[in-house]
């Protein structure tokens, strides 16, 4: 009796835990899931080494938090391809999603922007965004034949890079090589509809809603309700971000000319001479890693040295001219080879005349007054008339100069009451010579 209670008793307490445990299991399968948070960056203006840096870290922040993904809200006119290659190279390699996200309304991706796009997980565009406009820039300088070839290596190896990331992300190959073969450029629904991006949203929140559910690199995203966490630039990176613009580098370049030619100008001033040296250490630094243009540069050393040679030539203004011209064309070619690095007229005109007024005023002055001759002191004696108090022989004789009665040698003879004329002066004798 014992025996059939306690099996009728196990059946019911099995069928109970059953029971529970399906409807737990019921419950658990109609809660939503927990979207966790979505990482964000905003990247806006030039693709350059702080850039690069800050959407690496960026990547490896997102994965070390777990993040469902990592979007990247860009509008950039382009910049350069060695951070761009960075870039893709992360995103091709990393397991982390990215989505990049072309916005706001008005937005581009031009040039360096068409790679890194193209390069994500998810490539989305808010409407009225442009995409496109690949091209690479030629190397500046040096004869057109050079110019050519070089143009054609640098079009050929772009073309390779997008088609590979074209092709690795299934996007419209055809249309990536000719955005850098021929600079086209498409809107965001010509975008869709020639399979070059993945999706439009006006916003983000349309963006994550878009997002969830779809399956990326093994993983499925829920981003429907995720919380966005935005990633901001480090304090180094917001500094370089704000030194490599050519604007800067532009003014830092002045800065180290006009500190190191005043401190030239005028020995012992010392804070021109600082200035200036850790002005250009600053530029050299930045200018080695952002391309410049070789004949841009010669134009402006090139005036450099035409404002000096017009302090003491007598040309009546013509160097001077030659060399404001060579300046404006040297500051408009300086930053011509990569799109988003380039210098305003704002700038280069109020320069370009800042400069001629600074070397003809300020270092003029400081150049003259170098050669004038010495007013004080025995080199001042030099070249001054004495009146001969006696007859001047090798053997000696006596002057009057200023005042003062002078022992004087002459190796030519100057008669008593003549003039000499005072060459050097040895301890306390003048040596003179008779004055014509």
């Amino acid at each position: 009796m014992t025996r059939i209670k306690d099996g009728r008793w196990h059946r019911v307490s099995r069928a109970f835990g059953v029971a529970l445990v399906t409807g737990l299991l019921m419950v658990l399968a109609q809660m939503p899931v927990r979207a966790g948070q979505v990482g964000l960056i905003r990247i806006n203006g030039a693709i350059g080494p702080a850039t690069a840096s800050y959407l690496l870290r960026a990547v490896d922040y997102a994965a070390k938090d777990d993040d469902a993904c990592l979007v990247i809200q860009l509008d950039t006119p382009g910049g350069l391809l060695e951070s761009t290659r960075e870039i893709v190279e992360k995103f091709l390699s990393d397991e982390v999603p990215t989505v990049v996200y072309v916005a706001p309304a008005g937005g581009d991706a031009a040039s360096a922007g068409t790679f890194i796009t193209l390069a994500a997980d998810v490539a989305a565009m808010a409407p009225d965004t442009t995409i496109g406009a690949a091209h690479p820039v030629s190397i500046g300088g040096g004869a057109e034949e050079t110019n050519d070839i070089m143009g054609r290596k640098l079009e050929n190896d772009a073309a390779s890079f997008i088609e590979n990331i074209a092709s690795e992300r299934h996007h419209n190959v055809e249309w990536a090589k000719s955005a850098v073969r021929e600079s086209v450029s498409i809107t965001a629904r010509q975008a869709l509809k020639l399979n070059v991006i993945d999706l439009i949203a006006p916003d983000l929140t349309n963006l994550l809603q878009q997002l969830d559910g779809r399956q990326v690199n093994g993983k499925t995203l829920h981003t429907a309700h995720a919380v966005v966490v935005e990633i901001p630039m480090s304090a180094g990176e917001r500094v370089f971000q704000v030194l490599w613009r050519p604007e800067v580098m532009f003014v830092l370049m002045l800065v180290a000319m006009y500190g190191i030619i005043g401190e030239l100008s005028n020995p012992g001033a010392i804070l021109p001479g600082v200035v200036g040296a850790v002005a250009l250490i600053l530029d050299l630094y930045m200018l080695s890693i952002v391309p410049i243009n070789a004949a841009g540069l010669a134009l402006i050393v090139l005036a450099m040295g035409l404002f000096v040679i017009d302090v003491f030539a007598t040309t009546h203004g013509i160097l001077t001219g030659g060399g404001i011209i060579a300046f404006f064309l040297g500051s408009l070619m300086l930053f011509d080879r990569e799109p988003g690095f380039s210098l305003p007229l704002g700038l280069i005109i109020p320069a370009t005349l800042f400069t001629a007024l600074f070397f003809l005023f300020v270092i003029g002055a400081g150049l003259r007054a170098q050669f004038l001759p010495v007013k004080t002191g025995r080199e001042s004696m030099i070249g001054k008339t004495a009146s001969a108090l006696t007859a001047i022989d090798a053997t000696g004789g006596r002057v009057m100069l200023d005042g003062e009665n002078w022992n004087a040698v002459s190796l030519a003879p100057v008669a008593q009451g003549g003039l000499a004329e005072i060459v050097s002066l040895e301890g306390l004798t003048l040596r003179v010579k008779p004055k014509l």
